[in-house]
């Protein structure tokens, strides 16, 4: 039992590759392995199980109910057993491959930074980041934690906030003298808004003024983006109004950039998360990154 167990976790981990990398070359290059034998590896499994895992084309290789059955239920545990004995080096050592997702725009502000540090605490853990402004499918691409701003859409997801970020309203002064300064936020719903799709409720926004009171506005968005860098860049073309978070945006109003609007009235603080997938035991490694990171993100308000 001990060398065909075996056999099969091998041959897990290879398959697990395969569906994460979107290919068999793909996959071999990430394990430092032959092309012939990943898929001899995948071959062997489907042999065994006696089910097709993956559909094959010349142009792509796509996972059948059964692959992402398999994916879903087993490499999760499989990750886990990973972690577990990669752990089992010295005491407070980081072994193994720590793979974290995010947004570019996160990337760039401050992850990036933070891996490049931790890297240099653990010289024995491989670290991978991998920045996109689409959300990632944690357990199809084989992603230990990502980290996420603003408002969870998921909620079938582990996650834990990290910490929060104040929001505002900007435009640039070109926009402005064509379309004129806001003065209440339903001014707001009669100009141009560009809206970030990434966000669960893009086009609805809830002010509260400086007694506490609250109104809820909805937006006319003609323009919709799916990427925070995007959206800065077409509201210094003077495309219109949104929000956006004040840490990533304070530089640009403090040159004249952008303007702020209706600066006495806030809006809720957004987010900053940590998400695992369900059901995933979150390893050593990972707990170590979240809280080396929480460390140095600002305060709630910055």
């Amino acid at each position: 039992m001990g060398v065909e167990a075996s056999a099969d976790l091998n041959a897990l981990l290879v398959f697990a590759a395969v569906a994460e990398a979107g290919g068999f070359t793909a996959a071999a290059e990430r394990l430092g392995l032959s092309k012939a034998r990943v898929s001899l590896e995948v071959s062997r499994l489907e042999a065994r199980l006696g089910l097709s895992l993956f559909t094959r084309t010349t142009r792509r290789v796509q996972l059948t109910e059964a692959g992402q059955t398999l994916i879903d239920e087993c490499v999760p545990a499989l990750r886990g057993v990973q972690d577990t004995l990669a752990g089992l080096g010295r005491t407070g050592e980081l072994r193994g491959t720590l793979r974290i997702a995010c947004t570019v725009e996160q990337a760039q502000q401050s992850l990036a930074p933070a891996v490049a540090a931790f890297a240099q605490l653990h010289s024995r853990l491989q670290l991978e980041l991998r920045s996109s402004d689409r959300v990632v499918d944690l357990v199809r691409e084989g992603v230990d934690v990502a980290f996420r701003m603003g408002w969870l859409r998921d909620s079938t997801l582990r996650a834990t906030r990290l910490g929060g970020f104040a929001q505002q309203v900007v435009a640039s002064p070109a926009y402005l003298r064509r379309a004129g300064q806001p003065q209440t936020p339903e001014d707001l719903a009669r100009m141009d808004w560009v809206a970030l799709t990434l966000l669960p409720t893009p086009l609805t926004w809830r002010f509260t003024d400086p007694d506490g009171a609250q109104r809820s506005v909805r937006m006319t968005g003609r323009l919709r983006c799916d990427s925070a860098a995007t959206l800065r860049t077409l509201l210094l073309e003077g495309a219109g109004v949104s929000v956006m978070d004040r840490p990533s945006t304070e530089a640009l109003v403090a040159r004249g950039e952008l303007v702020r609007l209706l600066p006495q009235w806030s809006l809720p603080e957004g987010g900053i998360y940590a998400v695992y997938a369900p059901g995933r035991h979150v390893a050593a490694k990972v707990r170590a990154f979240i809280d080396f990171y929480q460390a140095r993100l600002p305060q709630a308000g910055q």
